[in-house]
């Protein structure tokens, strides 16, 4: 045997020629190929891996020579690569196979390389290493984030609401459906969700929690929320406690107004007071057109303790006894607060101011003048030339102090100074 060459000896013949004795030798042989270790797929690609998760591949190792080969040694490289127990040495014979299994379990995101050696040795003792690559991709693995990871609402007064923002974050590398959002607890619940919602990586979703609640005491509940993402479902915690109701005062119970001229205007005060809690007050409503709200701006909110006034005017359209009711809305307990009011329309009363005077010799008339300033000025009130020496003015307010005079005019128009002055007080109405 000369290395892996073997020669076999077919015949020899003996040939006599011209006295001389001639040996020739023929021989033929056949190539014994040495044993040599193959691995199928080569290289090893993974694709796309999630960080934290794994992925295995089968790898064929086959002797595909003619005599035994040996694996004495296997040496692996590259984060995130590893292979199965693997006893050695191990010999394949001629034409023999074994399997072996590579996994990758990247640590992070990004792309990764490595390798793996097998060092082998064939029956003429011949070495040999056989060396196979691998790669793959990590990508973060499809979580849904909150923010925030919880929601605590704090003190809510009865009555009210309190509103939280939450966000959901797919932080993974492929995309997320969330098919439900699942409330547990009283008082607790959630507005611009929209489901079935898909999120694409690293797309969010913001939308809005509420907590309103219905009785004093401390609330704690649950938002689920159910997804196709690995930590599914995401249970974020709420909390929230319930302060008892604050309660509104309205003083005086019942405005009278009394009687009020058609056309004319009277206003009276009120009062509104919390206690116990603060009070927001949302909205006042009035029943009867006659009566209008001023003096306070809505919506309003009273500290316990706190007051604040308004002003109701009436202003009859007609005569006779009316009444409305004026109703505050808040949160308080006793919502809605009411305020009766009563009030009677009356006839405005005419007051007049009845003048005369002597007369003057020689005039043909006289012109009558009034101010509202003792020694003038004074304004002509008559609208044309008055031929007697009486005149009756109705055109005076109530309440209202008046101070007349009167001139004589001749043939010829002209006219004298002012007479002396007389007072009028209009009683009130």
């Amino acid at each position: 045997m000369n290395g892996s060459r073997l020669y076999r000896h077919l015949a020899n013949f003996l040939v006599i020629a011209s006295g001389l004795l001639l040996l020739t030798l023929s021989a033929s042989g056949k190539d014994i190929m040495r044993g040599r270790l193959a691995a199928n797929p080569s290289p090893v690609a993974f694709g796309n891996t999630q960080a934290g998760a794994t992925e295995s591949l089968a790898v064929a190792l086959s002797n595909y020579g003619e005599t035994d080969v040996t694996i004495t040694r296997v040496t692996m490289s590259g984060a995130g690569f590893s292979m199965g127990s693997f006893a050695l040495p191990l010999t394949l014979q001629a034409g023999t196979a074994t399997s072996a299994t590579i996994t990758f379990a990247p640590p992070g995101s990004g792309s990764f390389s490595g390798s793996v050696s097998f060092d082998t040795v064939a029956e003429d003792q011949v070495t040999n290493k056989v060396v196979l690559s691998l790669g793959g991709y990590g990508i973060n693995a499809d979580v849904l984030n909150p923010n925030p990871s919880s929601l605590a609402f704090g003190s809510v007064q009865v009555g009210n609401s309190a509103n939280l923002s939450e966000t959901l974050t797919n932080s993974g590398g492929s995309t997320i459906t969330i098919s439900q959002a699942n409330l547990t607890g009283s008082g607790f619940s959630t507005s611009g969700l929209t489901l079935p919602l898909t999120l694409t990586a690293n797309q969010s979703v913001t939308f809005t929690a509420t907590f309103t609640p219905a009785s004093a005491g401390a609330a704690s509940g649950t938002l689920s929320v159910v997804s196709n993402a690995s930590n599914s479902p995401l249970n974020i915690a709420l909390s929230g406690t319930g302060t008892a109701a604050g309660q509104l005062a309205v003083s005086p119970a019942s405005l009278s107004f009394g009687n009020v001229d058609v056309g004319s205007s009277s206003s009276l005060n009120g009062n509104l007071n919390a206690s116990g809690a603060a009070v927001t007050i949302t909205a006042a409503s009035l029943n009867n057109a006659e009566f209008v709200l001023s003096g306070i701006s809505l919506p309003a909110t009273l500290g316990a303790g706190q007051s604040t006034s308004f002003t109701v005017t009436f202003t009859p359209q007609a005569t006779g006894a009316t009444s409305a009711s004026l109703a505050f809305s808040s949160n308080a307990a006793n919502s809605p607060a009411v305020q009766t009011m009563t009030g009677t329309g009356t006839s405005a009363t005419q007051h007049t101011v009845d003048l005369s005077w002597n007369g003057s010799d020689n005039a043909v008339g006289y012109n009558v003048y009034r101010g509202t300033v003792s020694g003038g000025p004074y304004s002509m009130i008559n609208p044309s030339l008055d031929g007697t020496t009486t005149y009756t003015d109705n055109t005076v307010v109530s309440g209202q102090t008046y101070y007349y005079v009167a001139t004589a005019v001749d043939s010829e128009s002209q006219e004298s100074g002012y007479s002396n002055e007389t007072q009028a007080v209009i009683p009130n109405p």
